[in-house]
């Protein structure tokens, strides 16, 4: 098998370098010169985006669950409300701290009276200093019990508020771990959501690679069908995790234009070293089944096929790791010397892929 394998690459260098001395002129030739230019080497991982909001909304009064107006992966607005607690107790004590204010109010009223009409007897020598004193007094204790009575009346308003749970932002609902007619108490979990207005990428670097990515600070976000994201600040974790000893970087994204997630997978290319490559471009290369190989124009303006070994693909440029050098000129239009056969392009992966490998 080998061997018809071996003769079958002869047979296809053969019809191909036949096909190139055909009357092709001039002007149908497309060529470019090989040249040598630095190759980020990279590596791609796998990336999570998450939200950048995301939290647990928890009760901060005791009631029992009256209304749920919003499920399980609903939208909601900041400022809607979400969960309605039974408001009873809370609206009784506001009524007693609002009726207490009102007594302290009168109180307040009637000391301030009767310290005026001491004050003005007090003048011309009528009264003790000792019931001056008293009076003013009096008056002091008398704002005091008002500003207490207020404060209660206002922490009575405050508990009452806790009955009406409202959105923290605009997001959708993730899970509800309340249901109706449910007695809560302080602290206990009842709605979680999170926001998809801000997103973000999380990717666990290896230890390898953990120092240069850290120095270099760059890194490209792409989904699967090749579309690159636009990422904001970089945040390296200043530890390992203790398990699979991974760093965690995280990017902020600038668009999160509602075609992204929280829990979809992307891929993170990130720079490691860098090094010198030769290039010619992706358009020159002939891919017949086990054969890779260019057109290359030589001296006496002649195509000759030649067989290469390819590296990396590098958008619209092809790494060649053997079988020409630095300043030979290739035809990038090989269909114009192969005839009107259909020609394939390899799947080279990116810089620091395994197709170099």
């Amino acid at each position: 098998m080998r061997r018809t394998a071996t003769a079958g690459l002869i047979v296809t260098l053969g019809l191909l370098a036949s096909a190139a001395q055909g009357q092709v002129s001039d002007s149908q030739l497309m060529t470019a010169v090989t040249e040598r230019s630095e190759l980020q080497e990279t590596v791609r991982l796998d990336g999570v985006i998450e939200a950048v909001q995301q939290s647990t909304v928890s009760a901060q009064t005791s009631g029992t669950v009256q209304k749920l107006p919003f499920d399980v992966d609903d939208s909601v607005a900041a400022g809607d409300l979400i969960v309605q607690l039974e408001d009873s107790e809370q609206q009784a004590r506001l009524n007693q701290t609002q009726a207490g204010l009102e007594e302290a109010q009168a109180a307040l009223a009637d000391a301030s009276q009767r310290f005026a009409r001491i004050e003005e007897v007090h003048a011309h020598g009528l009264v003790s200093r000792q019931e001056f004193d008293q009076a003013r007094n009096n008056l002091a204790a008398a704002r005091a019990r008002v500003e207490r009575a207020r404060a209660a009346v206002a922490e009575a308003e405050e508990q009452l508020s806790y009955t009406r749970v409202v959105a923290p932002y605009g997001g959708i609902l993730t899970e509800r771990h309340v249901e109706l007619g449910e007695a809560v108490s302080p602290g206990q979990p009842l709605l979680s959501g999170l926001s998809l207005e801000q997103l973000r990428v999380v990717v666990d670097l290896p230890q390898q690679y953990a120092d240069l990515a850290r120095n270099k600070r760059q890194a490209r976000v792409t989904l699967a069908d090749g579309r690159v994201l636009e990422t904001g600040d970089m945040t390296f974790y200043p530890y390992a995790d203790p398990e699979t000893h991974t760093f965690r970087l995280r990017m902020r994204l600038n668009e999160p234009n509602g075609s992204l997630f929280p829990g979809m997978l992307v891929k993170v290319s990130v720079p490691v070293a860098s090094r010198e490559a030769l290039w010619v471009p992706a358009s020159s290369l002939i891919h017949r089944s086990e054969l890779r190989a260019v057109y290359v124009l030589g001296s006496d303006q002649r195509s000759r096929l030649r067989q290469v070994r390819i590296g990396v693909r590098d958008g619209e440029r092809l790494e060649i790791l053997a079988g020409l050098s630095e300043g030979e000129r290739v035809v990038t239009n090989p269909s114009a010397l192969v005839g009107s056969e259909r020609l394939t392009l390899p799947g080279a992966a990116e810089p620091g892929g395994e197709e170099n490998r």
